[in-house]
């Protein structure tokens, strides 16, 4: 393969990376607190930077994004609960 075009399209993937990020307003989206499974958080929380690094499930601490006006219903905060 060309090295011009493998090291563009490096450098696009690289670019769009920071675009992929979850867009909660523009999706219809809010964070809920307590009800993500065990590595299936949603960004960083409880002392980790990254998602899927969560442990337990239900964490109060830890979120998932859900579509806005279900969190309640599914027994979740819209704010980080103290344990």
């Amino acid at each position: 393969m060309n090295k011009q075009i493998l090291l563009s399209t490096a450098l696009a993937a690289v670019l769009s990376a920071g675009m992929i990020s979850p867009t909660f307003a523009a999706d219809k989206m809010e964070k809920c607190y307590g009800v993500a499974k065990a590595g299936m958080n949603d960004c960083a929380g409880n002392n980790h930077a990254c998602a899927g690094q969560g442990t337990k499930d239900n964490d109060p601490g830890e979120f998932k994004a859900v579509k806005a006006g279900t969190c309640t219903q599914m027994g979740g905060k819209l704010a980080p609960m103290t344990p």
